[in-house]
């Protein structure tokens, strides 16, 4: 037992890597290892040998296994030495520029309407992207026969044969939030529904899936006054012109009764459009007054409260206000892009220290 451990010890101390120490493990104690064979000799042994071989081969085995760990250890220790003494970092030399991300022009437009209309006393609503055809055209007061519900502008999910439930459509509009909204709320009410929707389109200034925000106030005098009101405030304060001029169209929507298209004040110089100048006209959005039949599919009486809507396309609106031309490139990842049209991330707009810095 002593010339054993006298050995290996011997050998465990003079070993240079980590390669030559696991050689000498497998020599001591793997299990054709020397103090593995002589453990396998204890069945031949009296009980009397036994009582005294087999304690002191544990011990035996158990001392080389504390010198392997040990001297694999101070190894590591040694590597980690040498690494530390051949490895430097000149810790002067000049640093590279913090690199910050940007925020996409178009959550820094969603960013912005949201808080002008906070500023007057509108909420924000949210709701699925995903639902019922009945949210999405029947409570909208949306007809059967109307375009809009036909499979070449309204993506309808597939359903598996059988399966009786009402169709879902990814939404075509924010609208189905608000009629959720006053389900869940009732009147009165003051909301925006900002989000995604989906159309089958895509050209230069359309894309299958782009962002609109809808706006619905109801109470029990609101008029087509407040409604003029509302949208030329923000459209003063989110261009930051004072005095736009807008104008309203008499038009029609199947949700408003009357109903009106809104134009903005521009102008085109040397093929540049500049909003808030000159005496040409571009429509930004649809509006009116809550058809009754809306109000009613949303559990309101219509009898007893009247409201407005409106709503208008996010990506648009960015476009117009920051020079953006094609719609398509809000969607093309192209870092390059963003660096050029992003915000800083960490200048949150407000109405009293300005929206785009």
């Amino acid at each position: 037992m002593e010339d054993l451990s006298a050995k290996y010890l011997s050998r465990i101390a003079d070993a240079r890597d980590e390669a030559a120490l696991e050689e000498i493990r497998l020599a001591a104690v793997g299990k054709k290892g020397e103090v593995s064979l002589k453990m396998r000799e204890l069945g031949k042994m009296t009980p009397e040998e036994r009582q005294v071989a087999g304690p002191a081969l544990n011990a035996l085995k158990d001392e080389i296994n504390s010198a392997l760990a040990a001297k694999k250890a101070a190894l590591g220790d040694a590597a980690l030495d040498e690494r530390l003494r051949s490895e430097w970092l000149d810790v002067t030399l000049p640093t590279r520029p913090r690199r910050q991300g940007t925020i996409h022009p178009v959550s820094q437009a969603t960013e912005e309407l949201t808080a002008i209309f906070a500023e007057m006393g509108f909420s924000v609503a949210e709701g699925p992207r995903i639902d019922t055809d009945w949210y999405n055209f029947d409570a909208l007061n949306i007809p059967g026969h109307h375009p809009a519900r036909a499979e070449m502008d309204t993506f309808y999910m597939a359903r598996a044969e059988g399966d009786n439930r009402p169709p879902h459509v990814l939404r075509t509009h924010t609208s189905p939030v608000q009629i959720r909204t006053m389900e869940t709320q009732g009147a009165p009410l003051r909301i925006i529904c900002p989000g995604g929707v989906y159309r089958a389109d895509y050209d230069q200034t359309h894309t299958p899936m782009f962002h609109q925000v809808e706006g619905l106030a109801i109470d029990k005098d609101i008029s087509m006054a407040n409604l003029k009101w509302v949208l030329e405030e923000f459209f003063a304060a989110f261009f930051e012109i004072d005095g736009i001029k807008t104008r309203f169209r008499a038009s029609h929507f199947p949700f408003t009764e009357p109903s009106a298209e809104v134009d903005i004040q521009c102008s085109w110089v040397d093929g540049q459009l500049r909003i808030g100048e000159g005496d040409g006209w571009l429509e930004v959005l649809g509006s009116g007054m809550v058809h009754p039949n809306v109000l009613r599919a949303g559990g309101i009486d219509p009898d007893q409260w009247q409201g407005f809507a409106f709503g208008m396309g996010i990506d648009r609106i960015a476009m117009l206000k920051y020079g953006i031309p094609d719609l398509r490139a809000f969607f093309d990842s192209d870092l390059r892009w963003l660096r050029h049209y992003g915000f800083a991330a960490l200048d949150q707009p407000n109405l009293h220290a300005g929206l785009s810095r």
